[in-house]
């Protein structure tokens, strides 16, 4: 489980044993498998990954986005927020939650932001919902909300269609409508992806500013571990639906202990240190199918480290009793210096 960086500190999220499972035509298959981590305010916990590791599934389970007649959350999962496990709460307890006191940036903002709706409206909607603001302030308080995630002439902007914006502006009209009822939570799913890199550092240099200043708590689902290492204070790193590593940003970038997490950090460029000509390194092999996991670790089949065990036994998460928590037989502290099973 993923501790939080200040142990006296109360979680205002805790996560337990959540998994989510879909109904196919093949059965059901497990999308999201036993995570658990607590968040604290004002803290960033970053979760990364491959596609498909399941880090936007258990975003999306937290705020019961997913579509109910194919998506089945474990009896046994709790998502504590206030008293209320959300796992289980009733729809009407969530649309109180979702929005208000825990809000979400999704990765496309095209895709969320509806193009019939001047941007004013769509600000205004959710304060319609979740406050006692009249027109007049609730137009007034859009305007605020422009001009807090540094949008030029938001009196203008209020009045404008989404296809009006640039990809960068319409991103701070989504992180304004996440936070215009100052949420204890944002939830950022791969806020920056479809973003140059200018504007996406302006972006997560915006939401760093209003975490200090609302103390909202963040978790940023990404695959960009530069973005992770500039904004996060602790990780967790999914595979194949289960956490497998977790901890500070520091230990995870200087100490891995997983050989996935390891080779993560090995495929990221590093400026200056590579050769000419040189490839930069990558993770032999594809994710396993959800339908069809292997009997030991997930992982085994592109580990370099792979012994006998691990191709037949599945590790449990254990605490190292730092703060960390990993998924291995052989952590890299304790890893051979050579691959010993055949073919690798």
């Amino acid at each position: 489980m993923i501790q939080n960086a200040n142990p006296q500190a109360e979680p205002i999220l805790t996560v337990r044993n959540l998994t989510t499972r879909f109904r196919t035509d093949r059965g059901l298959v497990t999308a999201v498998d036993d995570v658990s981590f607590d968040i604290v305010a004002g803290e960033t916990v970053g979760i990364v990954g491959e596609s498909g590791c399941g880090k936007t599934v258990t975003s999306k389970s937290i705020m019961r986005l997913l579509p109910e007649h194919v998506t089945r959350i474990d009896p046994r999962s709790r998502i504590m927020f206030r008293g209320n496990n959300l796992a289980t709460a009733s729809e009407k307890t969530m649309r109180e939650v979702r929005g208000d006191q825990i809000a979400m940036i999704f990765q496309e903002p095209m895709t969320s932001l509806n193009p019939v709706f001047q941007i004013g409206w769509q600000i205004e909607e959710a304060l319609k919902y979740h406050t006692n603001l009249n027109r007049a302030q609730r137009r007034q308080r859009a305007i605020e909300m422009l001009r807090l995630v540094e949008i030029p002439n938001p009196e203008r902007r209020v009045r404008e269609y989404p296809h009006q914006l640039s990809g960068g502006m319409r991103q701070r009209v989504m992180i304004a409508i996440a936070l215009c009822c100052e949420p204890d939570i944002l939830i950022a799913d791969e806020p920056t992806t479809a973003l140059d890199v200018t504007i996406q550092a302006q972006i997560l240099n915006l939401m760093e500013g209003l975490k200090r200043k609302l103390n909202t708590a963040i978790v940023l689902i990404t695959h960009n571990l530069g973005v992770v290492a500039q904004v996060c204070d602790r990780v967790l790193v999914m595979y194949a639906g289960r956490v497998i590593e977790s901890g500070t940003v520091h230990d995870i970038f200087h100490r891995p202990q997983h050989p996935y997490t390891q080779a993560l950090l090995e495929s990221i460029p590093k400026r200056g240190k590579r050769e000419h000509g040189k490839r930069l390194p990558t993770i032999p092999g594809i994710v396993p199918s959800l339908h069809e996991l292997p009997p030991g670790c997930r992982f085994a089949e592109r580990c370099r480290y792979k012994q006998e065990k691990c191709v037949n036994e599945e590790p449990e998460l254990l605490e190292s009793g730092d703060g960390r928590s990993y998924r291995c037989f052989f952590p890299l502290t304790q890893a051979p210096v050579a691959p010993t099973v055949e073919g690798r």
